[in-house]
């Protein structure tokens, strides 16, 4: 039987993927994909048809990465439509970016270590002929490895890759075209529609065998040729050899915060592009509403603009401004109480940090308030997935999800 056997009898529910910015587009996607989440799921999902058919993966972690849509809602609606056991495989896949979440907010200095890596990779950059050759082919499509060229501008023009794509795709950039990994973090956080700095950067780091330490994963040409139906087969273009990457730097453990509680006075509620739909969950209130959004400078226009509406369209302020609108709009609003959804380790939290001391300087005080799901999922995350694994039906009935 041929790859393309094997799809002809599935309903072709998926196929053409539009990312609209909105919550509505978000919740439209995931009742295409409900069907699709049990049995058919785990059959299908390392298979990479392309970018006209994403019918073999969900498709909706922009939404759910800047929680236009929420990990609760696309659980309950997975579990109304399958049985625990037919939609686990789905279920955990779900889990994954809460435990790269979790995981990093345990480990900041692994995001420290990361930015200040980036940095020196872009400077050996600017000095060595040889190294920017070989980066401009791999972030131009010259790579002459026709799958990893394809997918560089599929990313490009589509802000979105399969995640066994993305699997290659890093295994190619460290082992075969030996480019520092940070670079090509950075290359898909540039692209990335739901580039998320803890599954973007830990995913990197597994790759390469730092996440768990010794652990790599190596592209091959046969099990590329299986999941792309065909479509591409770099016999003899891939390193038949991943050595784990090394770190000297040891990254601690440190704490969760602890869960913090709504103000019961006036607020105004601050809207970053972590939680783009606070309405529902964490935060319920008919405050005043500022919505905040800081594009990174290397960011494509297409990821600047799908943040820029997922936040409703809201005015683009620099970072040096986060503090001062802030204040703005609270002594507009008449309050002194600032809530907004707890921020995960990333530039975000940054801004928010750097803010926090001057609001304080003029009486406001900012309350970051974590959604249950985050509160009962990162706690586990603190090591391996199995570990997490394991708490998923626990964690489910605690969550007490009603379709």
């Amino acid at each position: 039987m041929t790859t393309s056997d094997l799809f002809d009898d599935l309903p072709r529910l998926n196929k053409d993927v539009v990312f609209t910015p909105t919550r509505a587009a978000g919740l439209a996607q995931l009742e295409t994909f409900v069907s699709r989440m049990g049995d058919h799921y785990t059959a299908q999902r390392n298979y990479d048809l392309g970018a006209q058919d994403r019918s073999t993966a969900s498709a909706l972690s922009p939404w759910i990465r800047h929680r236009l849509i929420t990990e609760e809602e696309v659980l309950t609606r997975a579990l109304a439509r399958h049985s625990p056991s037919a939609a686990s495989k789905f279920v955990q896949e779900v889990f994954w970016r809460g435990y790269f979440k979790g995981w990093l907010e345990q480990h900041p200095s692994v995001w420290k270590a990361f930015r200040h890596d980036l940095r020196l990779a872009y400077a050996r950059l600017e000095n060595d002929e040889v190294l920017k050759h070989d980066y401009t082919d791999a972030t131009e499509g010259r790579s002459g490895i026709a799958c990893f060229d394809h997918w560089v501008n599929e990313l490009v023009q589509t802000g979105y890759l399969h995640n066994h794509a993305r699997m290659w795709f890093a295994s190619i950039w460290i082992f075969s075209l030996r480019l520092p990994w940070q670079l090509g973090a950075d290359f898909f956080m540039q692209h990335l529609l739901d580039g998320d700095p803890a599954s973007n950067t830990l995913s990197w780091r597994w790759v390469g065998g730092l996440h768990t330490k010794g652990k790599t994963y190596l592209a091959r040409a046969s099990n590329i040729a299986k999941y792309t139906g065909g479509r591409f087969n770099p016999e003899g273009q891939l390193a038949g050899l991943a050595i784990a990457l090394e770190e000297l730097e040891e990254h601690p453990f440190v704490p969760l915060p602890l869960p913090s509680t709504a103000p019961q006075s006036k607020t105004l509620r601050l809207i970053t592009e972590e939680d783009c739909y606070p309405e529902i969950g964490a935060i319920q209130s008919d405050a005043p509403v500022l919505r905040v959004f800081t594009p990174m400078p290397e960011q494509s226009e297409q990821v600047r603009a799908f943040k820029q509406a997922a936040l409703q369209d809201t005015e683009v302020l620099s970072s040096a401004n986060w503090a001062a609108c802030v204040i703005e709009a609270a002594q507009a609003a008449g309050t002194r109480e600032v809530i907004t959804a707890h921020a995960p380790v990333g530039p975000t939290a940054t801004h928010l940090a750097q803010a926090k001391p001057l609001l304080e300087r003029e009486g406001i005080t900012l309350h970051q308030q974590m959604r249950a799901y985050d509160c009962l999922t990162w706690p586990h995350a603190n090591k391996g997935f199995f570990k997490l694994k394991k708490q998923i039906p626990k964690i489910l009935a605690q969550l007490d999800l009603k379709p």
